[in-house]
């Protein structure tokens, strides 16, 4: 036990000669038990409330070269990428140039017509053409008919830009071509087509591509320098490696997935508003920090306007009954949206972050995994509620009046 709590605490001196924070005890001794079992590679935690950040890293990024998790390690999140669309999407909207409610086809002309997916035989397949309008927003909180990635039922192609697919142009192109799932605005299907289709808008209405209108409003301002699409051979040395989970057995080294294939930075790449930037637990950190902040870095950069947060990200913009979901990010429904309403998203390899702008919290967690079970679940979970439970001692920020050189 002595050497577990060596490498634990060797993992959180990394953690703390990054973020200049104290990792949080009982998030260590909570997942203890799985690290050293095996079932658990490695993971990073960062919990933050009313100024107090506790940044957790227990486990290794590699098992086998014993090298030590630290929230610099560069790991793919997948469907959180979802969220920087979405605040592409609303930084037009409080410009102006662009409405949520606008028709996808005053952008992108070949989604005036769509048609949706009828009843099959062996021998005929039948087509309907759709009568709702496709909008922007419906491209965004998943309600546009889309199924996960274009051409979804080929086993040949594969769409989507992460891995093997096309530039997001050519990927709504494709969208628009092929027969989508039910009538625009009447149901939900969880889509990185339909993301994808938004950025492609981002790009007519910008004259940018995604990709560099992105890095030019969200990345560089919020100086997140470590995120991209492309991660540096460099970058990939700090790479936390992806694990399968066993039930009661160690999680096993997996050289990739099959939704995204290594290399992850050649030309067979492309941006992907779906699923597709490479990040840091700290680098992340400073993006949901700033939607939790309404708006505004740490650094003090304003992103978006505090109402524009409030009104289009941090509640849902889907039609009653169909469930909360703003503009690819999770939200709680309008008429529930109280004081432990939280909003962010998860990625497919189990990273996740949530935040809450009226009580200051955000939660964060980053791994690399595959399959289930989770069993460490439920304890991590009971760590993170002991954490906002806590009483924060805020006296000596208060008497604070100077600001160290």
């Amino acid at each position: 036990m002595k050497k577990l709590i060596f490498m634990f605490s060797l993992a959180a001196s990394f953690c703390l000669a990054a973020t200049a924070e104290t990792a949080y005890a009982p998030m260590q001794e909570a997942l203890a038990p799985y690290v050293e079992s095996g079932e658990l590679p490695g993971a990073v935690s960062i919990l933050f409330k009313e100024g107090r950040c506790a940044v957790t890293c227990v486990g290794y990024a590699d098992v086998a070269a014993k090298r030590a998790i630290t929230a610099d390690d560069t790991y793919m999140q997948c469907s959180q990428t979802k969220g920087f669309c979405g605040v592409t999407v609303a930084k037009l909207v409080e410009e102006g140039r662009l409405n949520l409610d606008d028709p996808v086809s005053k952008y992108l002309p070949e989604f005036a017509t769509l048609w949706i997916e009828g009843p099959a035989t062996n021998d005929t397949r039948t087509l309907i053409k759709a009568k709702n309008v496709l909008t922007v927003r419906m491209c965004l909180n998943h309600t546009g008919g889309f199924p996960f990635e274009t051409c979804a039922k080929s086993k040949d192609i594969k769409g989507g830009g992460w891995s093997g697919g096309a530039p997001l142009r050519q990927t709504a192109a494709i969208a628009a071509a092929s027969p989508i799932l039910f009538e625009p605005g009447t149901n939900t299907k969880y889509s990185n087509t339909g993301i994808d289709i938004g950025a492609a808008v981002v790009q007519i209405v910008t004259g940018m591509k995604w990709e560099d209108y992105l890095k030019e409003t969200v990345l560089d301002p919020l100086e997140m320098h470590d995120t991209w699409f492309w991660p540096t051979d460099e970058k990939l040395k700090t790479q936390i490696e992806m694990y399968e989970c066993h039930k009661d057995a160690p999680a096993t080294w997996k050289l990739h997935n099959g939704w995204q294939q290594r290399p992850y930075n050649d030309s067979h790449v492309f941006a992907s508003a779906g699923a597709g930037l490479w990040t840091t637990a700290n680098d992340q950190y400073k993006f949901y920090k700033m939607l939790m902040n309404l708006g505004v870095g740490d650094n003090g950069v304003r992103i978006l306007k505090e109402e524009t947060v409030k009104s289009i990200l941090a509640v849902s913009t889907r039609p009653a009954g169909l469930g909360g979901y703003s503009l690819g990010l999770t939200a709680p429904l309008a008429e529930k949206d109280g004081e432990d309403a939280w909003f962010g998203h998860g990625g497919a390899w189990g990273t996740n972050c949530m935040v809450n702008w009226r009580k200051r919290e955000l939660k964060l967690w980053a791994v690399q995994l595959n399959g289930n079970p989770r069993p460490w679940n439920k304890v991590k979970d009971a760590a993170e509620e002991r954490f906002f439970g806590e009483a924060i001692d805020s006296s000596e920020v208060e008497a604070y009046t100077g600001r160290v050189k």
